[in-house]
């Protein structure tokens, strides 16, 4: 560590706006927390501009916990994907000021109330895809964007995505997520000019192949700008919404 950071810090402990234990972490601080089952990177936040995230799925509530304990330390927001309701349960126990999300199955934690700016649209097939669209939804406004959610506007139906494209293209960069053959991705691709992140959704019937059908159909998309995602991969076609916004800087179509 520098010898201006380390100043730096003694001179935040004199103005007592942080503790010396605090500051003691963080000149020691070596870039991740060890954890005798997980390494928390620490300085991905300075790296990349987006804080570690929390997988939930195969952890246990007690890890979970532990992980969300070593990030607080840090002073960094928490965000925790894929978290059944009887783990959530477990590690809000512990961790009361969690907030879960019964719908994303998320659990956050906000260090502050994020400035946020831009607009993502994220939009939904059908009903049943909205879990997914939550997780996005989520996602999106930790990272500090404006979400506007439109549900429900499959190509079944399809005066009820041309009602709403007002609302859609007005973001600038647009989520569609879909299930059973995908087909709403190819739509909204030919109708706005903006990026598209679609999501396939392990939502359908037999040949659907448990989201493999959507995701090749998206792959194969006729119209252009449009890019794929995992299948239910709700958390990573936000991320990367959320980068497109920034670096649109947030400008107000």
């Amino acid at each position: 560590m520098k010898q201006s950071e380390i100043l730096q810090f003694l001179q935040q402990v004199a103005k007592q706006k942080i503790s010396p234990e605090n500051a003691l972490l963080k000149m020691q601080d070596n870039g991740f927390t060890e954890l005798e089952y997980a390494k928390i990177d620490t300085e991905r936040t300075a790296r990349t501009g987006y804080p570690e995230v929390i997988y939930g799925a195969g952890k246990s509530a007690a890890q979970i916990t532990g992980i969300v304990q070593a990030m607080k330390q840090h002073e960094q927001p928490i965000l925790a994907t894929r978290v059944a309701a009887d783990k959530a349960a477990a590690v809000l126990t512990q961790e009361p000021q969690l907030k879960y999300d019964e719908v994303a199955h998320t659990l956050v934690l906000s260090v502050a109330p994020p400035e946020r700016i831009g607009e993502i649209a994220i939009v939904t097939a059908g009903t049943s895809d909205i879990n997914v669209a939550e997780e996005a939804a989520v996602t999106a406004e930790l990272f500090g964007n404006e979400v506007t959610r439109i549900y429900d506007v499959g190509v079944a139906g399809i005066q009820r995505l041309f009602s709403k494209l007002d609302l859609i293209r007005r973001a600038n960069v647009v989520i569609v997520i879909a299930g059973m053959e995908g087909a709403l991705t190819s739509v909204v691709g030919g109708l706005v000019d903006v990026p598209v992140i679609a999501v396939p959704t392990s939502v359908g019937y037999g040949s659907h192949l448990n989201g493999l059908t959507p995701l090749l159909s998206m792959l194969n998309s006729c119209a252009a700008g449009i890019s794929v995602v995992n299948i239910d991969n709700g958390f990573g076609a936000a991320y990367n919404a959320s980068m497109i916004n920034h670096l649109a800087g947030g400008k107000q179509k």
